[in-house]
């Protein structure tokens, strides 16, 4: 009976050591995992976030733009961060330069008038 009691209390056998062939097999997976993730994701993002800021700093007066609510109309000034929109002859509209999606050709508003 005494037999049993010291073998509940023995210590348990030693693990075999990790080999550096399989920490490196841990590593090699979420590694990849982070890699696909940054080339199919966080890149094209920030290539995309780029071209936008470049085309939100290009706009000047007199470009005819599309923004986020799919409203169109000609810029006739730009103030810091803000636009001044002409939607027609007898109204404009001031908005984020930051909510203009696309700069239309030239000319684009005209062509669209029935």
């Amino acid at each position: 009976m005494f037999g049993f009691i010291s073998l509940a209390h023995a210590e348990p056998a030693a693990a075999p050591a990790a080999s550096a062939t399989s920490m490196i097999a841990q590593l090699v997976l979420p590694l990849a995992f982070f890699a696909i993730f940054y080339f199919f994701i966080i890149r094209p993002q920030s290539r995309r976030q780029k071209e936008h800021r470049q085309m939100i700093d290009s706009v000047k007066e007199g470009n005819e733009v599309v923004f986020a609510g799919g409203l169109m109309g000609k810029v006739v000034r730009v103030q810091g961060e803000y636009a001044v929109i002409a939607m027609n002859a007898h109204q404009e509209v001031m908005v984020q330069r930051a909510s203009i999606i696309s700069v239309l050709p030239a000319g684009t508003l005209e062509s669209l008038k029935p």
